[in-house]
């Protein structure tokens, strides 16, 4: 049996990467995509995700728009990883158009994944792979649907250190009153965050494996990899990019790839130098009830095994 599941994500590299996971696992259904400013506005991220899903042939799954910004801060975004329009390398084609054209739904983020809850049926996972404001905002805004959802995965934080500040992972930095709202709600949880994502790593045979598959979503993602490396090199001297949002979707796709552990997680709010900090007590110093799964180890090879399986069962 498959797993039902939303993706909500601002596309980004990695994000079409988990994208393409989410939609041509065995293991997954993808029922619908949400986007929300992030890695760039959410004008960019809302069409990247539709030409993420129209490259890979992707059809019948609804894309709406979320959030532009953050709960209670100004957004800031990451040009310099991801170039202006968020998928930064290949020409963009126009997703209304071509073979499997996917248009922007009109419904909200919140709209979409309310009914896609109360169609489905059995609970659906999210896979979060940007600040997490649209959740925080559909378990606000509609606490009567928690229990239709199976859990969260959410790409973000880190056990050691951070890749905005020293201490903050991006996707937490840029929203963390929307994790901690979510952190409260109740609702099943795993953080995966850069202290595994760096272990996915693009090297040349990673790249040269893919590209083998040798169909048009190998090809697109090819170009994609070649700008993430090159950026990865100039800004933080990773000529192998760490492709960090497909890793959440691994957890859901292959539960066997990734080492999840039962802890207490919390965001810090107001640290002058550490706001959107993740505190993993993962040695339970503080003696608090755990509230999270997270992520302290990745099989790498069959990490990437799933990616390729998924690039072969797509366009």
């Amino acid at each position: 049996m498959s797993i039902p599941v939303i993706v909500d994500c601002d596309p980004g590299h990695d994000d079409v990467m988990a994208l393409w996971l989410a939609a041509g696992h065995p293991a997954l259904e993808l029922l619908a995509v949400t986007t929300v400013g992030g890695n760039v506005p959410l004008r960019h991220t809302s069409r990247n995700a539709r030409v993420a899903l129209a490259v890979a042939g992707v059809e019948g799954v609804p894309v709406s728009a979320g959030a532009a910004g953050p709960l209670a801060r100004e957004l800031s975004t990451a040009e310099w990883i991801h170039g202006e329009n968020g998928l930064g390398g290949p020409e963009l084609p126009d997703p209304d158009e071509g073979p499997t054209p996917v248009r922007l739904d009109p419904r909200s983020a919140t709209e979409l994944i309310a009914d896609t809850l109360l169609a489905a049926s059995e609970p659906v996972a999210i896979v979060a792979t940007g600040p997490i404001t649209n959740v925080a905002v559909f378990l606000r805004d509609r606490p009567e649907l928690a229990d239709r959802v199976r859990e969260i995965v959410w790409m973000g934080g880190s056990t050691e250190r951070g890749n905005v500040t020293p201490y903050a992972e991006f996707n937490a930095w840029v929203d963390p009153e929307a994790l901690d709202l979510v952190l409260r709600s109740g609702v099943r949880f795993t953080m995966v965050g850069l202290n595994v994502t760096h272990r996915a790593l693009v090297t040349t045979l990673v790249r040269e494996r893919l590209a083998a598959v040798g169909n048009r979503t190998a090809a697109f993602g090819d170009e994609l990899l070649e700008f993430f490396c090159r950026t990865n090199d100039e800004v933080f001297g990773m000529p192998d990019g760490p492709l960090h949002d497909p890793v959440a979707v691994a957890v859901l796709a292959d539960p066997e790839a990734v080492e999840v552990v039962h802890t207490r997680l919390d965001v810090e709010l107001g640290g002058t130098e550490t706001v959107g900090a993740t505190s993993v007590d993962l040695d339970d110093m503080l003696a608090r009830e755990p509230n999270a799964h997270v992520a302290v180890g990745l099989d790498v090879e069959r990490f990437w095994a799933g990616v390729e399986l998924a690039y072969g069962r797509l366009a």
